[in-house]
């Protein structure tokens, strides 16, 4: 069968059927990433390449590729030698595309995974591009969702940063095709921009924590990012804005799910990991899954 896709750039790229297929064919591989035994990506290679900091995505799609029997090469910014000696990043993806069957690319600047896919000879995969994308995060997040709670007619906050998240951009729009009520909690200088509110169609309003926490089906908290502010004073105007604690959480619904793409700074207590609320730890593992079902589509003829 035809893969459904190519490169993986954008939420944008996906379907509604789209975003379902792969979120069953996750569920197929639950076992594996549990440690099943797999070799359906033996003698495959993957590239990673980091030019931002990555804990848990480069992880996971590196778990992800050994678990299903493939090989992986990475590089991080530290190691971006020639590119410190002034290589293009179109010259970089030429040349570690002859080397892999498929990269995965996390890159400081939006745009550049999609750059990327013009000169690379095998599939791309965004793992994050400046504020812009960042569509396996969002698959991981609809999965966890799904697994925890429901996708259809879901009611969801977003709170923290929605100015410069990736991870809430793609979200949201991912979000808007399974008609779920959402809320946009931030502080005035962190709101979704405009234009990008603009470009969405939905049930979308901003709204205050308390006046919705007793009806949400799920908290999405975000960190307030230091590293996109242009200007550290307005980061420290507006650090430690939010902190989720089991007393915010005391007229929450029953079965309530509280996530987060992590890293966490300060925004959740971590008392609230005691309690049936938290699930950003799961979440953190569902990623597995995920970006398997997203590698065999791209890597498995």
């Amino acid at each position: 069968m035809m893969a459904r896709f190519r490169h993986l750039i954008s939420i944008d790229d996906l379907s509604k059927d789209d975003i379902v297929y792969i979120l069953d064919k996750a569920e197929e591989f639950e076992e594996i990433a549990r440690g099943k035994k797999s070799n359906i990506l033996d003698g495959k290679i993957l590239a990673n390449l980091f030019f931002e900091p990555s804990t848990r995505t480069r992880m996971s799609f590196e778990v992800a590729m050994k678990r299903l029997g493939g090989d992986v090469l990475n590089m991080t910014a530290q190691e971006a030698s020639s590119i410190a000696k002034g290589e293009t990043l179109a010259d970089t993806i030429r040349v570690v595309s002859k080397y892999a069957d498929a990269i995965v690319i996390r890159h400081p600047l939006e745009g550049s995974a999609r750059l990327a896919a013009e000169f690379s000879e095998v599939p791309v995969i965004n793992a994050g591009d400046g504020a812009g994308q960042h569509p396996t995060q969002t698959l991981l997040d609809l999965y966890t969702i799904r697994k925890e709670s429901r996708l259809e007619g879901l009611k969801i906050a977003l709170l923290g940063d929605l100015k410069y998240s990736r991870t809430v951009h793609s979200l949201i729009k991912a979000l808007t095709l399974f008609n779920a009520k959402i809320y946009l909690i931030s502080p005035e200088s962190l709101r979704l921009p405009e234009e990008f509110l603009e470009e969405l169609e939905g049930d979308i309003e901003i709204a205050n924590l308390e006046d919705v926490i007793g009806e949400i089906d799920v908290l999405y908290v975000t960190r307030i990012q230091k590293e996109r502010f242009p200007d550290e004073e307005e980061y420290r105007k507006v650090a430690g804005s939010y902190k989720i604690t089991p007393k915010i959480l005391k007229d929450a619904k029953e079965d309530l799910i509280i996530m987060h793409p992590l890293p966490r700074v300060d925004e959740i207590d971590p008392a609230v990991d005691r309690t049936k609320h938290a699930k950003y730890f799961d979440q953190a593992f569902y990623g597995v899954p995920v970006r398997m079902a997203i590698l065999t589509e791209v890597m498995v003829d």
